[in-house]
């Protein structure tokens, strides 16, 4: 399956993307696009889009989650670990969130190296 999410990824996209792989769709491919152009490629593609305006998975749903925690919600409810690694990623996706688990900051200084 192909899932498209925004170029630059990164720490709710870098997560998310692993989870996919990891626990999804072990045979994922991720097209990597500019933001205004996931949901027209989402189309075209027939893939499933990830934070990013216009994608199935955006970056905040309407119930206030970041696709990560959506697609835990959606595909691994019942997963504690998972559960509790989506409330890590919220905190470090989110700065006003950083405090949400001891762990988030750290993640969050850790991402902050990804697009170098």
């Amino acid at each position: 399956m192909k899932w498209v999410t925004r170029r630059n990824i990164r720490v709710n996209r870098t997560a998310t993307a692993w989870l996919i792989r990891r626990f999804i769709d072990p045979g994922a491919a991720f097209l990597f696009v500019e933001p205004e152009q996931v949901a027209e490629v989402q189309r075209r593609e027939g893939a499933t889009g990830f934070d990013a305006p216009g994608a199935t998975y955006p970056h905040i749903d309407g119930a206030g989650r970041c696709s990560f925690e959506a697609l835990v919600e959606e595909y691994r409810r019942d997963d504690a670990a998972l559960r509790a690694l989506a409330r890590i990623v919220r905190g470090a996706d989110f700065p006003d969130q950083i405090d949400l688990t001891p762990e988030s900051a750290g993640l969050r200084a850790i991402s902050q190296g990804f697009p170098l």
